[in-house]
């Protein structure tokens, strides 16, 4: 499987550390933080790597090359203007001709790949959501199944009583290809607010996994201070980042 890892963003919630620093290149317990996340891909076999970058490219480029220092072998897709979450994908078609993997750069985990991967499989989905519970739904994409884990709705950051579930988007997609065929071109376009709504829309099997497994979102100033303290303690072994 190969995976692609989201960077371009600006990091604005991260301000003032990321007017110099990418995000997913600041610290945390001494190492930039896409040390940890390339380091579980590579733990979970995921050796082909592909990363949009728009703010502050080179200083990603400069420190990890082609990936070889990590173990993995790294494909960069640059971007002048943000293309979103979404369309940052598509500029590589050909790159991901089988299923995928996306997860976002400024997010911690220690989950098995495989197992996700298989539970897509097994339901024969187009697009599989990582999810966990949460206790305040606000804060959160907040995703509802039905027994089987099929998705039936999708709401960013509900308002009170908008949602009766509390699980939440983690940030971790299995997707097939033929997703790609919903995301425009050169065009700014987002998971939670385009992609995912249109393919419920045209009733695309779209299943949620849900996992017990450590999801640690450092995107914004209060979690990436909180992220540093969990790695600071031990509470947080990263797989393949010994620290």
């Amino acid at each position: 499987m190969k995976a692609m890892v989201l960077a371009a963003g600006e990091g604005t919630r991260l301000r003032p550390l990321t007017y110099t620093t990418p995000k997913v290149m600041l610290p945390l317990a001494g190492r930039p933080m896409l040390e940890y996340i390339v380091g579980w891909l590579r733990t979970n076999g995921i050796m082909d790597i592909a990363i949009n970058l728009s703010h502050l490219p080179e200083v990603v480029m400069e420190w990890l090359g082609d990936g070889e220092k990590l173990g993995v072998r790294m494909r960069y897709s640059l971007e002048e203007q943000a293309l979103g979450t979404a369309g940052a994908l598509s500029r590589l078609r050909d790159f991901f001709d089988d299923t995928f993997l996306v997860v976002y750069g400024d997010m911690l985990t220690d989950m098995d790949v495989r197992a996700l991967a298989d539970y897509h499989r097994s339901k024969a989905a187009l697009a599989t959501l990582t999810l966990f519970e949460v206790e305040e739904p606000r804060a959160y994409g907040i995703v509802e199944v039905d027994s089987e884990g099929r998705i039936r709705r999708f709401v960013e950051k509900p308002s009170p009583g908008e949602t009766t579930s509390n699980l939440a988007n983690a940030a971790i997609y299995v997707l097939e290809p033929e997703v790609m065929d919903s995301i425009p071109s050169e065009t700014f376009y987002d998971f939670g607010f385009d992609v995912f709504p249109r393919l419920l829309r045209e009733g695309a099997p779209l299943y949620g996994y849900v996992t017990d497994a450590a999801i640690l979102d450092a995107g914004t100033m209060e979690n990436y201070r909180h992220v540093e303290q969990v790695l600071a303690e031990g509470r947080f072994r990263p797989p393949g980042v010994p620290i």
